[in-house]
């Protein structure tokens, strides 16, 4: 009876008095969420590339707009020969012709000439059925598209950096589980050896107890390479690798979330989606370009000039013209701009089934995440019941088997539910944390600055 009672004692003071996982202190602060997300927005390509395309977007924009302004010409030539056209135009043109230049045989044989040549030459669309301000109206609209996308793009970028560090603190918790299982699972041995010393066990308990530690140590091991694998991943995600020093994540969190109703979701997603904006823009452009097609079909009206001068040396004297006219163009046989005006109803119609499909695909997307986080919700609830009740039975059961009344075999089995309790309850909470940024994902509301549900 002494020797239950010591055993009872030292079984207390090895199960008993451990602080709960939960309860332990959390490791400092390191990389914040926050810090994550900006130092994605600088350091990932694929916000280097949304950005470039925005840029793209925005100079045809600009260039579109210089179909406005007159166009402006400079050439400096220098020609020399005999050509007797050549040479009789030349003379005119630099002023210096003379009566002896009638002669047949000069008119015929002349003598080799120099002409150098200034010329000063411009146009400027005046009238071109307003195609120019419908091609500026789309380039504008196709700008508009490329901000959205680039909006859309850092979401998606923010997503994929959200769920990374959760699976980094998940890893971080899972190693933190794995180390305290170690030290339970060393407890259990060193009681195990202290019954078998007292004559109150046989050996094969302390060798079903050394087995057990050597099981919770590869799972250590093995929860700390999934922890260096999530930081890589995460450095993936970010766009550069974290170095060992920063690789220090807030503790993981347990978070509840207020579920919005489904059809305000569905409706906050087609408002606020940035991606189903760009289509919009998109099919507005189209629109557009079926009028600019429309225009080509209508007359141009054009007004052009020069002014040259003509010298026989460089820095000589010599004589100089201007010209000055309107063009009016029409093409009466538009074969080629007419395939342009239906391949431009084509890309209107194309773009509007574009925009009706992604409603069809946001409110499924919506529609299945609210239903996931729903799910991922209770699950978290029935596994938090589980986790607790695991840990009473096996802090019952520990007390029972300090006091001699149960065995190894039991001890294993308790914290074997135990461990696979807890591992349950740390999942579902990761996936409910990870269904309620896929949701805020789906709504179009996961942005940089909107992260404080998730802190």
């Amino acid at each position: 009876m002494r020797i239950s009672l010591s055993l009872f004692v030292l079984g207390a003071a090895i199960f008993g008095l451990r602080p709960p996982l939960g309860a332990q202190q959390a490791a400092p602060a390191g990389m914040s969420l926050e810090q994550a997300v900006v130092l994605a927005l600088e350091k990932s390509p694929e916000h280097r590339l949304a950005a470039l395309d925005l840029a793209a977007a925005k100079t045809a924009a600009k260039q579109a707009r210089t179909a406005l302004l007159p166009s402006l010409g400079f050439d400096e030539t220098i020609t020399r020969g005999n050509d007797p056209v050549y040479a009789f135009g030349t003379r005119l043109r630099q002023q210096r012709f003379t009566q002896e230049d009638f002669a047949l045989n000069r008119l015929n044989r002349p003598t080799p000439i120099n002409d150098f040549t200034t010329r000063l030459s411009g146009s400027w669309t005046v009238f071109d059925a307003w195609q120019t301000e419908f091609r500026i109206r789309q380039a504008e609209l196709v700008r508009a598209s490329a901000v959205a996308a680039t909006s859309r793009a850092d979401q998606e970028l923010v997503h994929r950096v959200v769920a990374a560090y959760e699976g980094v603190l998940l890893a971080s918790r899972q190693v933190e589980v794995t180390q305290h299982q170690v030290e339970t699972a060393k407890s259990l041995e060193d009681a195990s050896r202290s019954r078998v010393t007292a004559g109150v066990a046989v050996e094969a308990d302390q060798l079903s107890a050394a087995a057990n530690l050597a099981a919770r140590e590869q799972e250590e091991i093995a929860a700390e390479g999934n922890l260096a694998i999530a930081w890589a991943e995460l450095g993936r995600a970010v766009g550069t690798e974290i170095p060992a020093e920063k690789q220090k994540a807030e503790p993981f969190a347990v978070k509840r979330f207020e579920m919005p109703v489904l059809a305000d979701a569905v409706a906050t997603a087609q408002r606020t989606r940035t991606d189903r904006a760009s289509l919009a823009q998109q099919q507005a452009a189209a629109q557009v370009g079926v009028q600019a097609a429309r225009a080509g079909l209508g007359p141009t009206v054009a007004s052009f000039g020069s002014w040259q001068t003509d010298r026989e040396a460089i820095a000589g004297a010599g004589g100089n013209n201007w010209m000055a006219g309107v063009a009016i163009k029409l093409d009466i046989l538009p074969l080629a701009r007419r395939q342009e005006l239906a391949s431009a109803k084509i890309n209107a119609e194309r773009a509007r089934a574009t925009v009706e499909a992604a409603d069809d695909t946001i409110r499924l997307e919506v529609t299945r995440a609210w239903y996931a986080q729903q799910s991922a919700a209770r699950m978290l609830d029935v596994a938090e019941r589980s986790r607790t009740q695991s840990e009473e039975s096996l802090r019952i059961l520990r007390n029972r088997y300090g006091a001699g009344l149960a065995t190894v075999t039991d001890m294993l089995r308790a914290e074997d539910a135990e461990r696979e309790s807890a591992a349950n309850y740390w999942q579902s909470a990761f996936r409910n944390t990870l269904a309620w940024v896929d949701l805020r994902a789906a709504m179009g509301t996961l942005s940089p600055d909107h992260l404080e549900d998730l802190q």
